[in-house]
């Protein structure tokens, strides 16, 4: 994998903000050939330094409760719990921590009563699981899939 420059961060910052843009307006804005957009694009796609993917908005679909839940796991088996996890289609997020949770899941729902039955009846049945400590978000202030920030793309100029 080439190292990532500074024409690729404004790349990519570009995208974040807008993932429809075209490759010509990108070339506009950072003063390059369309074919060097394009070549750049493909090269970070190709490395897996990026993806496009659609962001649905869950309430919009119905799925009015989102939990967090932070597992304990019994020794040895983290890796396990985690594999049944992701297979499950209400988990959207699962990582290991370090701290109180050996494991913390995001997963959505339509109802408290499918979060109920989740816990109680699906989250019970995978071995290894000892604990779940489940808090709702009421409301999010913030949310963001943006890792290259301002001061990345400022400080690589000088660089």
């Amino acid at each position: 994998m080439r190292k990532i420059d500074h024409v690729d961060r404004q790349i990519l910052q570009i995208l974040q903000e807008d993932g429809r843009t075209p490759y010509t307006e990108i070339a506009h804005q950072l003063k390059v050939s369309e074919g060097t957009i394009r070549s750049r694009i493909s090269r970070l796609l190709h490395d897996g330094v990026f993806q496009f993917v659609i962001r649905t908005d869950p309430e919009k679909l119905g799925l009015n409760v989102l939990a967090f839940i932070g597992l304990t796991t019994k020794l040895g088996k983290q890796k396990q719990v985690a594999a049944e996890l992701t297979e499950l289609p209400q988990v959207t997020f699962v990582g290991a921590f370090s701290g109180k949770h050996d494991l913390i899941i995001q997963a959505c729902f339509y109802s408290n009563d499918e979060l109920i039955i989740f816990v109680n009846e699906q989250l019970s049945r995978i071995d290894g699981i000892l604990a779940a400590d489940v808090s709702l978000e009421l409301k999010q202030y913030k949310e963001s899939f943006s890792y290259v920030r301002e001061e990345d793309i400022t400080t690589s100029e000088g660089g």
